[in-house]
């Protein structure tokens, strides 16, 4: 069984379809896939075995000069690579227009959401295959119903999952023995938690004896990290860090503490202990999932449980937690 995957956005989006393939190459024993992913994001399905190979696509670059020669070509590269192989189905698992018309250039039978299930309809019309799943459950239970479904199998009990991914400890970054990577960074203002409760958290870990590690993916979110970090010697700042990069430290990271973000959900995927925090979303349907058996993320959105001292006193009980 050979399959091909096309989920190419959003960080988190990518993280949460590797259970649904770890699921499927359980029931398919022998499945290899190929995975079409936005280029910046490509360092995630990589991570899976049973991934053969990863096709980056860059839409969001080729938008911003679509008529130019080098575009033009990059489309021509994408499109030959894309229809290199046969593949038994091309799985949509995306339900957005962009995503299911890059599977229709696959060759192999398409499949997806159905129209009441997909983020945008129209896709479904594109499937030969489509399939109903509940728009309520969380991402993880949707792309593994979505994807036993079109393969044929039944999906084990909800909370069994495996990532099945393993994080890369390589790295040339000199990095604290043991320390706790702060993930202050997230698309949407309404999602960030307040400098001061990151200000007041941070000298919490350090009397701990607690390092703290700040990345950033942005000018802003560098400020920010700057001025957490001012002071304290206990906190280091980043350079800026690629995703296979920023993987790399995720995977030496004795804990997390972050907002809404992607990379919280690499860290579940990585079996990070840690806290999420959630202002504004809905943990139950956004909320990074542990899988069974691993140190926990533990999501908090009520903004008492969220106070800087209750928040440092929960990440210490986690680590103390034998795992």
């Amino acid at each position: 069984m050979r399959i091909l995957v096309v989920k190419t956005t959003s960080l988190g989006d990518l993280v949460h379809m590797l259970p649904a393939l770890t699921e499927a190459a359980a029931a398919w024993p022998g499945l290899r896939a190929d995975w079409v992913a936005e280029e910046g994001f490509a360092a995630v399905p990589a991570l899976h075995p049973a991934v053969d190979r990863v096709i980056p696509v860059a839409l969001r670059r080729w938008r911003k000069s679509p008529l130019s020669g080098a575009v033009r070509r990059e489309w021509g590269e994408f499109i030959t690579s894309l229809r290199s192989e046969n593949y038994d189905l091309v799985l949509d698992s995306q339900g957005l227009l962009k995503s299911a018309l890059l599977a229709a250039f696959a060759h192999g039978p398409g499949a997806g959401l159905d129209f009441a299930s997909a983020r945008e309809p129209l896709a479904s019309l594109v499937y030969r295959h489509r399939y109903a799943v509940r728009p309520e459950l969380h991402a993880i239970t949707r792309n593994r119903v979505l994807t036993a479904q079109a393969l044929g199998y039944a999906m084990a009990a909800e909370t069994e999952f495996s990532y099945g991914v393993t994080p890369s400890m390589a790295g040339s970054l000199a990095l604290p023995a043991r320390f706790v990577l702060i993930l202050h960074g997230t698309a949407r203002p309404e999602k960030e938690y307040p400098e001061a409760h990151w200000r007041e958290l941070i000298g919490c870990l350090n009397e701990s004896g607690l390092s703290v590690v700040l990345p950033w993916g942005n000018e802003r979110e560098h400020a920010r990290a700057d001025r957490l970090a001012a002071g304290c010697s206990g906190a280091r700042v980043l350079p800026r860090l690629n995703l296979a990069d920023m993987a790399s430290v995720l995977g030496q990271a004795s804990a997390v503490v972050g907002v809404d973000t992607g990379l919280m959900h690499l860290a579940a995927a990585f079996r990070k202990p840690g806290i999420g925090l959630y202002p504004v979303t809905p943990p139950a349907r956004f909320g990074a999932w542990s899988e069974p058996g691993a140190p926990i993320i533990e999501n908090l959105s009520d903004p008492e449980a969220m106070m800087p001292a209750k928040v440092a006193v929960k990440l210490e009980k986690l680590l103390s937690e034998p795992f």
